[in-house]
């Protein structure tokens, strides 16, 4: 879905210098695949640590400045969080219901605004 959302993203998803011609081969790199477990842990630091979200804080703000590092906007995590909410409504069905919709959202904002610091302690461009 992230692809679907904004192609250009693609891009930004290279391993040894290897850019990806299509976004089915990006998928099925197996470099990418390993990219998306550390996303799902990432999300999983911080389901489990939702009652103290701040002590992921420096964790956080240090991914983000290794995705500025890499060329990544901070407008695409946007993208990131919609391909998210949409894995998460697919898979869950009627189970995903407002509610949880929400609490999904608000938790992702959270991870994304400490690591949104990575980006603010740094001058744009470095």
């Amino acid at each position: 879905r992230l692809f679907d959302l904004d192609p250009d993203l693609l891009p930004l998803f290279q391993y040894n210098c290897k850019q990806f011609a299509s976004p089915e081969e990006c998928l099925s790199a197996p470099e990418f695949l390993d990219h998306i477990r550390k996303v799902m842990l990432v999300i999983d630091a911080a389901v489990n640590h939702l009652e103290d979200l701040p002590c992921l804080g420096e964790y956080l703000c240090s991914l983000g400045k290794k995705h500025q590092a890499a060329g990544v906007k901070v407008e695409s995590f946007s993208t990131v969080g919609e391909s998210l909410l949409y894995m998460l409504e697919n898979c869950l069905g009627t189970a995903f219901c407002p509610d949880a919709r929400e609490a999904w959202t608000k938790l992702y904002d959270a991870v994304v605004k400490a690591m949104r610091r990575g980006w603010d302690a740094l001058p744009e461009g470095v």
